[in-house]
């Protein structure tokens, strides 16, 4: 297939080939990452992938990077403070509708552990996800901190990864809520600690 051929408008390529990307780690895992199963899978020309990214490795930092700001924006996390039935619901929703999202981001901390180079951008871009449940969290007035923000992540994160793996969206949906009503008490006793009750 010919660039002549695609003529796709000025950034839909470099989204084709992010969410191609996607596609084929949570598919393959990063062993069947190539330029041409990347391409293939996002029906352009390979040469795309320098054109947008440089290299291989450029496009997945740049797909890593949207992949965690997606996820962010369509699991609705900035809203975790909520953790009711609700929040619980979208969370669920959305992971599966969109399960590759998930799937490639934890394949690439996997990876990590195998590439160290990957852990600096895997630290920042976790970052941003225990800075939004820390904005949340602060939102709703809880006295909370970057190692709480960081412990409630981590339950979802790894509820997520339960729900992918296990499925029984009953029970994650009701671990997702037990986590904010651990949350609620947690307040609750750090309110009555500060009032010297």
């Amino acid at each position: 297939m010919s660039l002549e051929s695609q003529r796709l408008p000025y950034g839909d390529g470099r989204d084709a080939l992010m969410a191609a990307v996607v596609d084929v780690v949570a598919e393959k895992g990063l062993r069947g990452l190539t330029y041409r199963s990347v391409a293939g899978r996002a029906g352009v020309n390979h040469t795309l992938i320098t054109h947008h990214f440089g290299s291989i490795e450029g496009l997945l930092a740049a797909t890593l990077e949207w992949a965690v700001q997606r996820s962010i924006d369509e699991t609705g996390l900035a809203r975790v403070a909520d953790f009711d039935e609700q929040f619980a619901d979208a969370l669920l929703d959305s992971v599966s509708a969109e399960p590759e999202l998930q799937l490639f981001q934890f394949e690439m901390l996997l990876e990590a552990r195998r590439q160290p180079e990957l852990r600096a951008l895997l630290d920042r871009l976790y970052g941003n996800y225990i800075s939004t449940v820390e904005s949340a969290l602060r939102a709703r007035s809880l006295d909370t901190d970057e190692e709480l923000s960081r412990a409630v992540f981590a339950a979802l994160d790894g509820l997520m990864l339960q729900f992918l793996t296990f499925g029984n969206p009953a029970k994650i949906r009701a671990a997702v809520i037990q986590v904010g009503r651990l949350l609620e008490r947690s307040a609750t006793a750090s309110g009555a600690n500060a009032a010297g009750l």
